[in-house]
């Protein structure tokens, strides 16, 4: 039986145990994947494919780094030409997979309706990895992060989160000509932002809208991770941050591994056979890569 020729509403998992996760479940896992990471809402998609339409683990491509410049001219003069500053950037895909260890019964269902019950779980796990990678270089494949761009650029200011330090996070950016569009926080952040203002002649300032979560006017976008510390917060133009996602999710479902990276509650790990369970392991591959160092700051906490 092929990928091909069968049909996951009338297959049991059972019979099909290994191959590309259906179109129809996998497109949606996409869709929550890319609805909740946080990367992949604010930075620009690259489609990863050839000149024939076909996918590739490494893209080249290019991006507008200058555009071209205007002139004042009289009547009847000459107008001067200039030209658009072009660089070519590198965005290598690297395999992101996830194991999920799940009750033997999942077997006996179809297909179709096992992966609609796996989805949240194969979406939360994929979008979290990724964002935990590409924003915070934890456990990073790629040879970029939001992280390192602010190590390279030493665009860090350490200090509570307050109305002055919000916007001395700006600061940091628009020095290069860099202005900003859209904030990383964290929900744990909404305290302190709340009270952070300004007050002048009675008047109350606010940094932070909560009705619309946005910090100095510009979108936030909550990070779930409990990697990034309470009091963080990126900012920076995330249209230089770029993603990309070649092809179609793949899984392979065991019963006989012992699983060493995931314990029960009592330490010990995770045999399959011995509990009579199943593992589901999800892959996926994506790329990502920033095109400018400078265009990100980060607001930390004073260590404790």
């Amino acid at each position: 039986m092929t990928i091909q020729t069968f049909n996951p509403d009338h297959t049991l998992v059972s019979d099909f145990r290994e191959g590309r996760i259906p179109s129809a479940q996998g497109e949606l896992i996409l869709k929550d994947v890319i609805s909740n990471s946080v990367i992949m809402q604010l930075g620009k998609y690259e489609e990863m494919k050839d000149a024939a339409g076909k996918p590739v683990m490494k893209k080249t491509f290019s991006y507008l780094a200058e555009g071209p410049g205007a002139y004042w001219v009289n009547e009847t003069e000459k107008i001067k030409t200039s030209t658009a500053k072009w660089l070519h950037v590198d965005m290598v895909a690297k395999k992101l997979a996830v194991i999920i260890p799940i009750s033997k019964e999942f077997l006996y269902y179809t297909v179709t309706d096992f992966f609609n019950e796996m989805q949240p779980k194969i979406a939360e796990a994929f979008y979290k990895k990724f964002d935990e990678a590409g924003i915070l270089g934890i456990n990073n494949p790629f040879a970029q992060s939001i992280e390192k761009s602010v190590a390279s650029s030493s665009n860090k200011l350490v200090g509570d989160i307050s109305y002055d330090n919000v916007l001395a996070l700006g600061d940091l950016v628009l020095e290069d000509d860099i202005e900003p569009n859209a904030f990383i926080s964290k929900a744990q952040n909404r305290t302190a932002l709340r009270g952070a203002a300004l007050v002048e002649n009675g008047v109350i300032q606010e940094i932070y809208d909560k009705t619309t979560d946005t910090i100095d006017g510009l979108p936030s976008v909550n990070l779930k991770s409990a990697e990034m510390k309470k009091g963080t917060l990126y900012t920076g133009d995330f249209d230089h941050l770029y993603y990309g996602i070649p092809w179609e999710l793949e899984y392979t479902i065991s019963e006989e591994a012992q699983l060493s990276t995931i314990t029960n509650e009592d330490g010990t790990p995770v045999n399959l056979f011995e509990q009579d369970m199943v593992a589901l392991k999800a892959t996926m591959h994506v790329g990502l890569t920033i095109v400018k160092d400078e265009a990100f700051a980060k607001l930390e906490p004073k260590a404790e």
